[in-house]
C-alpha cells in the first residue's frame, strides 16, 4: 500500500494571503516526497472566495521542478471550462516538464456557480466531458495535423505540441461511484478514484465493479488504477481524537454548502449521515485504530489511498 495527499493550495478559513497558501502546499508536497508518499493529487475550484486552487496544472508544473518522484496529479481538472487543445497542450508540457509524472484526472464539475460563472449550461457537462476526452487522447497520439468538427468545438489544421512524454499519454483517471459509471470507466481504460464518503462495503463492491468490467473490457487490472480519498486524523488520545473528528465535520459543513445538486446525496444533505459515515470510514484514531482501517481497505484491494487536507 502506497500514500499520496489530496487536495490542494488554500487560505485558511479564507483569510491570509495566498502567497502564503501556496508556500504552505508547496512545502507540504516536499515534506511528503522526503516521507516516502508517492503523489500529491490536487482539486480545481473557481469563484470560491476561499483561495481555493484554480489552476492546477500550473501549480504541478513547479512543482515538477522542485521534486524527483512524486506523482503529479489533477483530481480533478473540470473538463466543461476547458479549451481541449489547450488542455492537451497544458497537461503534455507538464508531463514533459516532469519526467513523464502526470496524472490526470478529469471531471464533469458539480458546483452550480461554478457552471453560472462560466456561462456554462449543466446539462452540456456530460457531452462535453465525451467531446473532449476523445480529443485529448487525439492530440497526444496524432502527430500529423488534423481538423476536430464536434459539437462544441471546432478545430482547423492543428498539431498539438508537446507530445507528452508518457506512451501513449498521460494516465487518465476519473472519479466513478455508480456501478454505470465505473463499468464506462473500465472499459474506456480510465483510472478510478474513489471518494472519502463511501463505506467500506460500498469501497469493496466498486473495486469490485470495476475489476469485473476491466476483464470484461479485455483490460489487465493493476494496482496502480485504483485510488481512494480518505481523511487522515491521526490522534494520539481519545480528546484529540474527538477533536479532530469535530474540525474535520466543521470543514465537510462547509464544503455541504457549495456541492449544489449533489447535495441530494445524504452525506451532504444530512449532518447526521455525514458524521456517522464519516466516524465509520475514516482514517481515525490512535495509530492502531489507523492501522487497522488501512489493512481492511488494502483487503478489499484497495493499494493507493490520498490523504485529505482539511483545505481541500
Amino acid at each position: 500500500m502506497r500514500f499520496g495527499l489530496f487536495g490542494g493550495p488554500a487560505r485558511r478559513g479564507g483569510i491570509g494571503s495566498d502567497r502564503e497558501a501556496y508556500r504552505r502546499y508547496i512545502d507540504a508536497a516536499l515534506e511528503a516526497e522526503r516521507l516516502g508518499f508517492y503523489g500529491v493529487y490536487l482539486v480545481e475550484h473557481n469563484f470560491t472566495g476561499q483561495g481555493q486552487v484554480s489552476a492546477s496544472l500550473s501549480v504541478l508544473s513547479h512543482l515538477a521542478a522542485l521534486t524527483s518522484t512524486l506523482r503529479l496529479g489533477t483530481a480533478v481538472v473540470v473538463v466543461p471550462w476547458h479549451n481541449p487543445v489547450l488542455l492537451a497542450e497544458q497537461a503534455a508540457t507538464t508531463d514533459v516538464l516532469s519526467g513523464g509524472r502526470l496524472d490526470l484526472g478529469l471531471g464533469r464539475g458539480y458546483r452550480d456557480y461554478e457552471f453560472d460563472g462560466f456561462g456554462i449550461p449543466r446539462d452540456e457537462a456530460e457531452g462535453r466531458f465525451e467531446e473532449t476526452l476523445e480529443l485529448l487522447r487525439r492530440c497526444w497520439t496524432h502527430r500529423e495535423r488534423f481538423s476536430h468538427e464536434g459539437h462544441f468545438w471546432h478545430f482547423h489544421d492543428i498539431v498539438v505540441e508537446p507530445a507528452p512524454l508518457a506512451v501513449p499519454y498521460p494516465p487518465l483517471w476519473v472519479g466513478a461511484a455508480s456501478e454505470r459509471s465505473i463499468g464506462q470507466a473500465a472499459e474506456r481504460g480510465l483510472r478510478l478514484f474513489l471518494d472519502q464518503v463511501a463505506t467500506f462495503e460500498e469501497v469493496g463492491e466498486r473495486v469490485q465493479t470495476y475489476r469485473r468490467a476491466q476483464v470484461a473490457a479485455g483490460r489487465s487490472p493493476s494496482p496502480a488504477d485504483i485510488a481512494l480519498t480518505r481523511p487522515l486524523l491521526l490522534a494520539g488520545s481519545a480528546a484529540e481524537r474527538a477533536a479532530l473528528l469535530e474540525s474535520h465535520l466543521a470543514t465537510l459543513d462547509h464544503l455541504a454548502g457549495t456541492t449544489s445538486k449533489a447535495a441530494d446525496n445524504p452525506f451532504y444533505s444530512d449532518p447526521a449521515s455525514r458524521r456517522a459515515r464519516t466516524e465509520a470510514g475514516a482514517i481515525l484514531g490512535e495509530p492502531s485504530e489507523c492501522i487497522e482501517r488501512l489493512r481492511r481497505l488494502e483487503a478489499l484491494g484497495v493499494h493507493q489511498v490520498l490523504f485529505t487536507r482539511t483545505t481541500s
